[in-house]
């Protein structure tokens, strides 16, 4: 389940990119299989990271020798990289969930070399606005989303660090109607049967990501789309 559109990055041979925040790899899964690239996961969370290599062991086609990934355990406002290290960095999904924000994206600035991009996804307002409302102990639970974004608002704010915005969409609209589900019922969440029926139609669609599903989620995006997708360049 993809949130970035990597073709809107123009990936080159000898790249490096960052995913932070990877969680258990779904970026990194589809770029590490591209040898003329090495992908560099972060996270906090180790039982994550332990998914991410083992996955990554077993599907890579080049065998330890042709290595072109490294996962690493850490926090994203202390990041152990030297500056200009990276041509990509993504941040998926993990802003709302940090308290200094700010001071991860200049941490981030510092890490992406001159000319490279920063892609940043975060709910939607307006959807996650309603989560919010159906159930207060969404957000307050330990690990939960402690901020909503407004995308103009933040797109402004990473302009002011130097960077240009190129493009912005949304995905993954087939998913807000989950979350409003499970915020409806929050303490019975996943044992409450249209959460478990919806949760089945999501697993069948990620694995068989059949056409009319496809052109539906195109068209529901712009209206419904859980996330907002940003994407920058660091003006050199």
């Amino acid at each position: 389940m993809l949130t970035v559109k990597f073709s809107l990055l123009k990936i080159e041979r000898g790249d490096r990119i960052l995913d932070l925040g990877c969680g258990q790899g779904r970026h990194i899964h589809h770029l590490f299989l591209d040898r003329g690239v090495m992908v560099y996961g972060l996270d906090r969370d180790l039982s994550s990271l332990r998914i991410v290599e083992k996955t990554c062991r077993e599907f890579s086609p080049h065998g330890e020798e042709g290595r072109n990934w490294l996962v690493l355990q850490g926090v994203c406002e202390c990041l152990p990289f030297k500056e200009n290290s990276f041509d990509h960095i993504i941040v998926s999904e993990v802003l709302e969930h940090i308290q200094d924000y700010k001071g991860v994206l200049k941490g981030i600035s510092k890490s992406l070399k001159g000319g490279g991009n920063l892609v940043i996804s975060v709910p939607r307002f307006w959807p996650e606005r309603i989560c919010w409302a159906l159930s207060p102990k969404y957000h307050e639970e330990e690990g939960g989303h402690i901020r909503i974004f407004k995308a103009s608002s933040l797109k402004l704010e990473v302009e002011k660090m130097g960077f240009r915005c190129f493009k912005v969409h949304y995905a993954h609209a087939l998913h807000t109607p989950y979350w409003w589900l499970k915020c409806m019922r929050w303490e019975r969440r996943d044992r409450w049967w249209p959460v478990k029926l919806y949760h089945r139609f999501l697993v069948w669609d990620i694995l068989r990501s059949p056409r009319p599903m496809r052109w539906l989620e195109g068209l529901l995006n712009p209206i419904i789309g859980k996330s907002v997708v940003l994407y920058f360049k660091k003006v050199e």
